[in-house]
């Protein structure tokens, strides 16, 4: 992972690229000119007052300094209804690092309330979408560092005001494309509105030729004139399902279900969550206690991205559901380098361009510091890892108004009618709706439609412990081969064993004892630990170990018509409406809650929160398209592809 960020210089106390030569803001008052250009001239105020649905989406060319953000931000909070929620996009080839996004916020102290805000939670990490989180879920902002002339045609969000900002037409020419202008139209509604602070003539034109109408007004400032204007076509429907029929069904009341389901009544579906045992989280969701850890590797692979990825998004996740101490801590995490492997690995993983603050490299001492009992070897520390109970993260996310949660409920076949999905039991239709989410891990195989699946089931025991005088004072969780938590409950808990292809559920005194014994090769304040109980359960995992996310393809149409290897793949054969959320293996909590946000923003027509390469790798049909020799279709990602 490269270093996306840019630097800038500092010209009499503004910031100043050196790339465009020009400044970010205006030298008279920033915050005045985007109130005008961008604030008044999309006439923000009146329509947030009168706002009369659930969402609202601004897009943005040229994030910046994250100034028009702000603003966007402070009059929605002062404004708009405290029920609906603020979509901002913004595209951005040359983010600034947290250092000088600090110092220009510093310039605004009357935006400093919600700017401290942001700069907790700025950290783009990746090339691509990066989502941040606010005020409980009030305000979303979508960062996508790319070249917009790219990334625009990916996207699939009506939006409803437009920023165009960036560098002017003459320091910038490269964005004032006309593939801008039709891309604008393409997302617009009748409503849609825009405002730019140049009047050039190259941008009038084009907005024009898209379908805009544009008028000039004074500018701010300096600045004689500005363009601003309103959509004059409808555009065609959306391929996001009206309001009445966002209805979904989701299978399996795990962590992969839970968070599924969140992910769509968090938007306005309403969800039906069937779950065959008497509570959720009963089979692998069900440990007491999960540790939040991005397990990287030495290189940028797909694995990488998605243990990265995955982490920084169910830490904002955990942050917004607010789940209290005997459930949710982040006590921080220290993962040694214990033999020379992990000390190669973990160089590797520090030469990566990582979010500011995310781990350090510490020393035997520091460790032993942090973690409050001897150890051996330093290694990394994460200050934000930490443990969840994954029960209660299960009941927090499936505690939503638009989740209905149906217990002892068995979904054994999956049938389509009028246009709808049926979950049958037996002789008993459970559920029917638009949109089916399979997450049932490794009984997602026993669907005949998703029977093509390749999961395989992963044994594994955790043990649990009485704490010793010694343990007690463990204050962080400590990683090697195996994991030990601080106390929960006054209990330490540890493990866990991984045996691909056992599906007792037995608890074995072996493989407490191996849990024990790899732990206290960690430290020998742990030595005097025993086994006083353990739970064992299946998990479910892929060949590639990587997760399945997205939705499904007809296997038998598939096979019955093979394709050409360069086909287009929205001529494939896909089931409209059915997705899969599954094989997570040991890496659930980190990766389920991501992927369903996937899912969820292919659903709603949001840009997707991985980049295309890691789209492709987690498509759920990718080991038949291999095993057909359609590789290749796997690089278009199907968030192109109608949903």
């Amino acid at each position: 992972m490269s270093n996306i960020f840019t630097k800038v210089d500092w010209r009499n106390g503004l910031p100043y690229s050196p790339q465009f030569e020009d400044i970010y803001f205006s030298i008279d008052n920033g915050i005045a000119e985007t109130s005008h250009v961008f604030i008044e001239h999309n006439q923000l105020i009146q329509r947030w007052e009168v706002l009369g649905k659930a969402n609202f989406t601004i897009a943005e060319t040229g994030f910046g300094t994250g100034l028009n953000f702000l603003c966007a931000w402070k009059a929605w909070l002062e404004s708009a209804p405290n029920d609906a929620t603020l979509h901002f996009i913004s595209f951005e080839k040359y983010p600034l690092d947290i250092e000088d996004m600090r110092k220009a916020t510093m310039l605004w102290p009357e935006l400093n309330d919600i700017a401290v805000r942001l700069l907790a939670v700025y950290q783009p990490s990746k090339q691509g979408l990066n989502e941040i989180t606010l005020d409980h879920g009030r305000v979303k902002l979508s960062l996508i560092v790319a070249d917009v002339l790219e990334a625009i045609t990916y996207l699939n969000t009506e939006v409803d005001a437009w920023f165009l900002d960036g560098f002017s037409p003459s320091k910038n020419p490269e964005m004032w494309q006309p593939v801008l202008f039709k891309n604008m139209a393409r997302l617009a509604n009748c409503n849609t509105t825009f405002s730019t602070f140049t009047s050039a003539g190259i941008v009038r034109r084009g907005l024009e030729a898209a379908g805009f109408r544009v008028k000039k007004v004074p500018g701010y400032g300096r600045k004689r004139e500005m363009l601003t204007g309103q959509f004059t076509h409808p555009a065609p429907p959306a391929s996001i399902l009206p309001s009445n029929e966002k209805r979904a069904i989701v299978i399996g009341g795990g962590i992969a279900g839970t968070s599924s389901s969140y992910a769509l009544a968090s938007r306005g579906w309403q969800v039906s969550l069937i779950e065959r045992q008497a509570a959720l989280a009963q089979e692998a969701s069900g440990n007491p206690l999960g540790v939040l850890y991005p397990r990287l590797t030495a290189h940028d692979t797909n694995l990488n991205r998605m243990a990265l990825y995955g982490y920084l998004h169910t830490n904002q996740l955990l942050k917004k559901l607010g789940l209290g101490e005997q459930d949710y801590q982040a006590c921080g995490l220290l993962q040694l380098a214990f033999n020379q492997r992990e000390i190669e690995r973990q160089a590797g993983i520090l030469s990566q361009k990582l979010p500011a603050g995310m781990m350090r490299q510490v020393d035997a001492s520091e460790a032993s510091t942090i973690a409050g009992v001897s150890l051996e070897h330093g290694g990394l520390y994460l200050p934000e890892a930490g443990w969840v109970s994954p029960p209660a993260l299960c009941d927090s996310l499936a505690i939503h108004d638009n989740i209905q949660v149906k217990l002892h409920q068995t979904a054994i076949e999956l049938r389509r009618s009028g246009g709808l999905w049926q979950a049958w039991s037996d002789h008993k239709l459970l559920a029917e709706a638009s949109v089916v989410i399979i997450t049932s891990a490794n009984e997602t195989m026993r669907f005949a439609q998703s029977s093509h699946c390749l999961l395989e089931p992963v044994r594994g025991q955790i043990t649990l412990a009485e704490p010793t005088e010694q343990s007690r004072q463990l204050k962080t969780v400590i990683c090697t081969e195996a994991y030990i938590s601080p106390l929960r409950q006054g209990i330490h808990c540890m493990g866990a064993t991984f045996s691909n292809g056992d599906t007792t559920l037995d608890i074995r005194e072996t493989d407490h004892q191996a849990n024990l014994a790899l732990v206290k090769k960690m430290s020998s304040d742990l030595s005097g630990l025993a086994a006083m109980n353990g739970r064992a359960a299946l998990r479910c995992a892929s060949p590639d170990y990587l997760p399945l996310a997205g939705r499904l393809l007809d296997s038998g149409l598939l096979k019955a018509s093979p394709p050409r290897h360069n086909a287009d793949p929205s001529t494939l054969p896909w089931l409209a409406g059915l997705y899969v959320n599954a094989g997570h293996g040991s890496k659930g909590l980190i990766t389920a809650p991501l992927c369903a946000e996937i899912i969820a923003c292919a659903l709603n027509n949001e840009p997707a929160p991985v980049d295309d390469t890691l789209m492709a790798a987690l498509d759920p049909n990718r080991f038949l398209l291999r095993e057909m020799g359609l590789k290749r279709l796997l690089s278009t990602p199907y968030c192109k592809i109608s949903t």
